[in-house]
């Protein structure tokens, strides 16, 4: 400390030290304010006046030429340097940032490490907190810190400290001990205090007599003393070149301060934080009362004598332990015994809404942004979409104008890369297309996704086309394509699918690798069906898609030969997810239900159609289908067929596996190509001692897969497993063993009991007795339950002739 600079080191984030500096700023009335921050934010440190700019919030420092090279300093309520902005902008005290600037950091090259302060290095470095800590014989920084600054109020001794200053004279005393020995420091802070102390030599030199230094108390015992200004100089001559930066305000949570990423984040309880430093007096009462309001609104049976037990338990625990007052530590104890009763999944929530939070700031209009950020900030105001921090479940109705451009909005984003919403599972049981589910969580990156997408455009639908249109001309692989084409029909990209659907035309004809166009397949034909609710033209996607289908239908059976097993596991997937494709392919071209006429029952489209799903419904008497899509069922199922007679006969490289040859024939029988009969011969052909035990274990692993009550329901294949399964030799049991448990594991529990009951009972080659009725039936009550029978299946109800008499 000096007459004229008055050195306040203060703990990052820490509201003791926020308070302290609050005091002392009060009573030494500086008239300069100079702040450990970046010298970029000068400009815009005045937005901290008035009620616009609202912590939690962060400066957001970013590389003109490389968005994506960035760095944060982000500021609570209860942070000092928020503390000493606002006593400075309020008063109209000159204000000023006095860190190494970010442009040195944020190089090419820079040497910074994971922390997100430009150029820190990235190996570990000695927290000087907690080698105090440990010298006072704590082994808890927190608490140390807690029980010597948090838990004393200041001014409490206002008549020995005239101007607030003794809390940091004995905080600078501590950190002068530590850099004595040599422990914590670092090139880089040699060169952030150099210059620090040329900013405080300008501010002298411009005139002020009582200037306020805000800065980590680590740097205070460097700060005491200038040296020469050639010795500063001297070691700022070694920076590297500086980089041009724009800066900004940008939000900020409470949840990402307590990550240990970042400008002096890795706060273990901002809630807490919060809390202390925005309640008089003792605050373990009205935290637990909000503790106990939580737990309330959470269905826990908490009243207010829990409450009172709870603060007497907690003060009990802090006289137990020696300290002055309860911490966080004590009252989380006394909330896990008294309110939670021992339970830590109440405790959990506690931790996650109290401790943490989940407070998001609030930034100004004035303050600076890019364009396509000013535009995303209009469409959340027009979509009445405020972003939260907290995580928000978001149903949309496509049917609706508004849920519809709500839609495209997100899809947008999460082409641009910014993640605000992602698809989630609803809790509406819906099947109908016209439904979308989003989980919807800001986060404060986002603000260097959005500035790193603004060289796309300058709004959200340009920037959003433009990465479209240059993610096609990069793409390598087909499926990355088709998924391009189906996020820009869910976007609403008019503008970019002309472009991609020239790069995806291109690529198809080029590309002669079946397992490339059967990835590609589901995407388009997903795509088509969005189409249909979202009102867009899929001409030439249908055009694409059927294209791709006949050359997968011509290509697939010889690409099934001589594929090792986790190749033919593979395109077992590709197989079903292709024939579900094009089961839809054909629904997808006729005109659906008028949306005000669509109910949400069982003859609802089910978007997720999959294998074991009928290729194409059968429509009402008298409908047409599109010209073509029986064509190419057919063409399928001749595929499908031919894939199933390529069988091993020189070995396993001259056919197709067992895995793929089993799944297309159950596909053929469940689509109803193939009957029973047909596939109860092709099962004994396979289990014949001719094929190889392995090659058999894969075809009943890929006939079964997707369910095996068809097992009881045909006792022949029941019976034909068997025979074979018991006539396995010893030796090759061994082998076959895992491919059939993986087979039967995946089926119903149900089944599996049914069918051990089956084989326990045995004989299997016959169909169980019919049970001996044990009475007459009544008639006239079976009939009066066929209405409520039909009505629970969806049927129209047949009324028996003797019935129809009867009521004639």
């Amino acid at each position: 400390m000096t007459a004229d600079v008055a050195l306040l080191g203060i703990r990052h984030h820490g509201p003791g030290s926020a308070r302290a500096v609050a005091a002392a700023l009060e009573r030494w009335r500086p008239d300069a304010v100079l702040i450990e921050g970046p010298p970029e934010a000068d400009g815009i440190v005045h937005l901290a006046a008035g009620n616009g700019l609202v912590p939690p919030v962060a400066l957001l420092a970013h590389a003109v030429d490389d968005p994506a090279r960035a760095a944060f300093w982000p500021y609570a309520e209860f942070s000092p340097e928020w503390v000493a902005i606002r006593y400075g902008v309020e008063r109209e005290l000159p204000v000023r940032f006095i860190d190494l600037p970010a442009g040195y950091g944020l190089g090419p090259a820079p040497e910074a490490g994971e922390t997100g302060e430009p150029g820190e290095p990235a190996g570990p470095v000695a927290d000087p907190l907690a080698l105090l800590a440990e010298a006072a014989g704590y082994d808890d920084p927190e608490r140390w810190w807690e029980d010597v600054v948090e838990h004393r109020a200041p001014g409490a001794d206002g008549g020995d400290d005239p101007d607030g200053l003794a809390p940091f004279a004995a905080v600078a005393e501590a950190m002068a001990a530590l850099r004595a020995e040599g422990l914590g420091e670092s090139r880089r802070d040699d060169l952030r205090e150099a210059y620090m102390r040329q900013q405080i030599r300008a501010a002298r030199r411009a005139g002020h007599r009582r200037i306020a230094v805000v800065c980590g108390a680590f740097h205070v015992p460097a700060l005491a003393v200038l040296p020469t200004v050639a010795h500063d100089r001297a070691l700022l001559a070694g920076l590297p070149r500086k980089v041009r930066t724009d800066i900004t305000w940008v939000p900020w949570t409470h949840r990402r301060l307590s990550q240990s990423t970042g400008y002096g984040a890795g706060v273990q309880s901002p809630g807490w934080y919060h809390h202390l430093f925005g309640t008089e007096g003792d605050p373990v009462p009205r935290w637990l009362t909000r503790a106990a309001e939580l737990l309330r609104a959470e269905d826990h049976p908490v009243s207010s004598a829990h409450v009172i037990e709870a603060v007497r338990l907690a003060r009990t625990l802090a006289v137990l332990r020696g300290r002055p007052l309860a911490g966080l530590t004590e009252t989380l104890d006394a909330v896990r015994a008294v309110l939670c009763e021992g339970s830590d999944v109440a405790l959990e929530l506690v931790r996650d809404r109290l401790v943490v939070g989940d407070a998001l700031g609030e930034v100004p209009d004035a303050a600076p942004a890019v364009p396509l950020q000013r535009d995303l900030t209009r469409w959340q105001r027009t979509l009445r979409l405020k972003p939260e921090a907290a995580p928000k479940d978001l149903d949309l109705d496509l049917r609706k104008d508004t849920d519809a451009a709500r839609s495209r909005l997100l899809h947008r984003l999460r082409l641009l890369g910014v993640d605000w919403g992602v698809p989630a599972r609803s809790a509406v049981n819906s099947t109908g297309t016209f439904r979308e589910s989003w989980r919807l969580c800001w986060q404060p990156e986002f603000a260097v996704r959005i500035a790193e997408a603004a060289q796309w455009g300058t709004t959200v639908e340009e920037a959003a086309t433009g990465k479209a249109v240059g993610t096609a001309r990069a793409a390598g692989e087909l499926a990355e394509l088709t998924g391009l084409v189906e996020t820009c029909l869910l976007a609403g990209l008019a503008g970019a699918l002309p472009a991609v659907m020239r790069v995806l035309a291109d690529c198809a004809a080029l590309d002669t690798d079946v397992a490339h166009l059967a990835g590609a397949l589901p995407a388009l034909v997903r795509a088509l069906r969005y189409g249909d609710v979202r009102g867009t033209d899929h001409g030439a996607l249908g055009e694409v898609a059927t294209g791709l289908a006949d050359r997968i239908c011509v290509g697939l059976p010889p690409a099934c030969v001589g594929l090792d097993a986790e190749g033919a596991a593979a395109m077992r997937g590709r197989l079903d997810e292709v024939h579900g494709a094009i089961g839809l392919l054909g629904s997808a071209a006729r005109p659906e239900p008028d949306a005000s006429d669509a109910a949400e029952g069982p003859d609802a489209l089910d978007e997720s159609a999959g294998p074991g799903t009928p290729a194409a419904s059968p429509g009402p008497a008298g409908s047409e289908s599109p010209a073509g899509s029986e064509g190419l069922a057919d063409r399928w199922a001749a595929a499908l067929r031919s894939l199933a007679r390529r069988e091993p006969a020189g070995g396993p490289a001259t056919g197709a596996p067992g895995l793929l040859r089993g799944r297309a024939v159950r596909l053929l029988l469940d689509d109803g190509r193939l009957d029973s009969e047909e596939a109860a011969g092709r099962l004994r052909l396979v289990l014949s001692t001719a094929n190889a035990p392995a090659d058999a274990a894969g075809w009943i692993e890929g006939f079964l897969t997707g369910g095996g009550a068809l097992l009881l329901h045909d006792p022949r294949l029941l019976a034909l497993l068997d025979e074979w399964l018991t006539g396995v030799p010893g030796e090759v049991f061994t082998d076959v063993l895992p491919l059939l448990r993986r087979t039967f594991a995946g089926l119903e529990a149900g089944v599996r009991s049914t069918i051990g009951g089956r084989v326990a009972a045995g004989p299997l080659g016959e169909a169980p007795a019919a049970r001996t009725p044990g009475g007459t039936l009544d008639r006239a009550r079976a009939d009066a339950a066929v209405p409520v029978v039909a009505l629970l299946l969806g049927a129209r109800p047949r009324i028996p002739r003797q019935a129809a008499g009867r009521n004639t």
